[in-house]
């Protein structure tokens, strides 16, 4: 069951002062596989100053680039994203913005096309561009204007929204969006932000965590568990989803887990027994 914020804060005076918190997308990419569905993974480096050496899927902070108007939109407008995730239309479009840029710097993913209902099946041709965009050379819109392309926002679902724990120095409001490979497109690990990137099924990714060979943090665990219920594509782009915002709650006087968030007590019975939660997120 998928508790709202207001059901996982803790009792007054036990949590330190919150820090600022900025907003952050997340794409989650599938595709077919023979095996059922699979998703596309990248384990961070180990200097990055948030979730270093952690398996994540695409995705950052906002830009404040991310919020102009001035761009071709195809899809579901800022209103529609707006109510799916509780927000005001000028914050949703700024994180759908930052969905579709971040996966084109971070795996080469571009969910954009010549008109409303195409999409470009090689993205080789935008390396210079991608280069720029990692480097805030160049603004997304910008790109997608000089470019006459348009973003298609109907390729995008919206999936899930966690919000970093009070106690960590870097938080993040993060919505997870979910997209299908477009056809003709290769995700690729082009990005100084990565060191290994793989395609596998839910399955996969999570007996890789069981063997201690990726560390999934609790959101990233939560949804792979939540994908491998699907069987195909089709079926995760048809989901229909209630999204409350989930932020765990760090009690270490708890009965249970120091870390409260939905299914936290299956995560750490499943958690491999000599792995590190950094932070927050280790279990006491």
């Amino acid at each position: 069951m998928v508790r709202n914020v207001s059901e996982t804060v803790a009792q007054p005076g036990s949590q330190p002062a919150a820090r600022p918190v900025k907003d952050a997308s997340t794409v989650m990419l599938v595709r077919d596989g023979a095996h059922g569905p699979e998703v596309f993974l990248q384990r961070r480096v180990g200097e990055m100053a948030f979730a270093a050496g952690m398996t994540v899927f695409p995705g950052g902070g906002v830009d404040p680039s991310d919020a102009s108007v001035a761009l071709d939109w195809a899809g579901p407008d800022a209103d529609w994203w707006a109510e799916a995730f509780g927000i005001d239309a000028g914050r949703a479009q700024a994180l759908v913005c930052a969905a579709v840029r971040e996966t084109f710097e971070e795996c080469g993913v571009l969910l954009a096309g010549p008109t409303a209902d195409t999409v470009v099946t090689d993205t080789a041709v935008y390396a210079e561009a991608r280069g720029q965009l990692e480097g805030r050379e160049l603004s997304f819109a910008e790109f997608l204007t000089r470019e006459n392309l348009v973003l298609r926002a109907d390729l995008l679902r919206p999936w899930d929204n966690w919000i970093t724990p009070v106690i960590e120095p870097r938080r993040y409001d993060t919505r997870f969006f979910v997209a299908v490979l477009p056809q003709g497109q290769l995700a690729d690990g082009a990005t100084s932000e990565a060191e290994v990137v793989s395609w596998c099924t839910p399955a996969e990714a999570i007996r890789r965590w069981h063997e201690g060979t990726d560390v999934l943090l609790p959101p990233t665990w939560t949804q792979l568990a939540a994908l491998g219920e699907f069987a195909s594509t089709a079926e995760i782009l048809a989901a229909d989803r209630t999204i409350a915002p989930i932020m765990p709650v760090y009690d270490p006087e708890a009965d249970g887990p120091a870390l409260a968030f939905p299914n936290a007590d299956r995560y750490f019975a499943e958690l491999p027994k000599n792995a590190r939660i950094r932070g927050s997120q280790r279990p006491e």
